[in-house]
């Protein structure tokens, strides 16, 4: 009996996640908040990385890191 290594026993389905949101932004990227964390904290963040689909950990100036939904930033 002959092993054909090309071809599995079984069948194998990629999973697709949906990126849509991951794919509008992008590290590095300075975004307007649309909601301030507090009064005293700039208006813009810089996103680090993603945490989900639709959340990012972000950088704020005068507050810190924060995650962030993508409902809470524009560009």
């Amino acid at each position: 009996m002959k092993l054909d290594s090309r071809r599995p026993d079984f069948a194998v389905q990629p999973r697709r996640q949906n990126l849509e949101g991951l794919q509008r932004f992008r590290a590095s990227t300075w975004v307007k908040l649309l909601q301030l964390p507090n009064p005293f904290s700039f208006d813009e963040a810089l996103l680090l990385c993603p945490v989900s689909e639709d959340e990012w950990l972000a950088w704020i100036p005068d507050h810190g890191e924060a995650i962030l939904n993508i409902r809470q930033f524009s560009y």
